[in-house]
């Protein structure tokens, strides 16, 4: 009973876990994270995180919540347009190279090179034969940057027919988040069938031992947020090099008879508010 009761206070009845206990898990998170970026800046470690999946299925809200209290030129995020036409004729994973980091960095790619398994291989973007060169090339590509002493975590973020619709929906009708339908993302959703079938066939050829998939389910996003960003902190052995303590000293007094111009000089912001 008593187990129940706790429970209780955790999850609301239909499973989902409260704001109040949410809003703690995830402040305490991001202080490890920033005790992560310490790490990796003092190990000169050089991490690539990948994040796939549906459109809709909540990777943009998890990475705003991994990135929120880093330091953007530390952790930064690389979420790539569509290729120009003279990038279409490089090496594939060319334009991807340029953002891999350097010692002590974390890039984070907002989609990555697996949009040629799904996106391009779905749309038709892409050759058959380009198609199954990427097959052949990827575990290798992964594998080299593994060797050169890149971290590579990569993310799939899965979520269900019946939920992606729902999100979908809302951003029809939240006018803050229409930006996020383009018109590939209302293509998508005639083609469910066809995406589950290439990210089950990129699984099968992609899932190496040196950067293995890890899943999220997102059907309920802030558990999918909580899940990753605990995940990805149990991907590394880090320790706590928090900073002692800052003790600010008091100000020195003005002894040159330094006077500020007039406030009236100023353009000042309007103060609506």
């Amino acid at each position: 009973m008593a187990e129940t009761d706790e429970s209780k206070d955790v999850y609301t009845r239909k499973g989902k876990i409260r704001n109040r206990v949410y809003t703690e898990v995830l402040a305490n998170l991001q202080i490890e994270l920033v005790k992560l970026q310490e790490w990796i800046i003092h190990k000169g470690l050089k991490v690539v995180v990948i994040f796939e999946g549906r459109d809709a299925a909540g990777k943009g809200g998890t990475i705003k919540r991994i990135t929120a209290p880093l330091n953007p030129r530390v952790c930064r995020v690389v979420a790539l347009p569509a290729p120009t036409e003279r990038e279409k004729t490089q090496w594939y994973f060319q334009r991807y190279a340029q953002h891999l980091p350097a010692a002590g960095e974390m890039v984070i790619l907002d989609r990555s090179w697996y949009n040629r398994a799904g996106v391009e291989r779905v749309m038709g973007f892409c050759s058959q034969d380009e198609y199954e060169e990427f097959l052949r090339s990827c575990p290798e590509f992964e594998r080299m940057l593994v060797r050169c002493g890149i971290k590579l975590i990569k993310y799939w973020f899965s979520v269900s027919d019946e939920e992606q619709e729902k999100r979908f929906q809302g951003r029809l009708e939240n006018r803050t988040k229409r930006w996020k339908l383009s018109p590939m993302d209302l293509q998508s959703r005639k083609k469910w069938v066809e995406y589950s079938k290439a990210k089950d066939f990129m699984f099968a050829h992609t899932d190496i031992k040196q950067a293995p998939w890890s899943v999220v389910n997102s059907d309920i996003k802030k558990h999918a947020r909580l899940n990753c960003i605990s995940h990805l902190l149990s991907q590394f052995d880090y320790q706590d090099l928090t900073p002692d303590e800052i003790t600010l000293t008091q100000r020195p007094v003005n002894e040159i008879g330094y006077v500020r111009p007039p406030m009236e000089d100023q353009s000042f912001v309007p103060e609506i508010y």
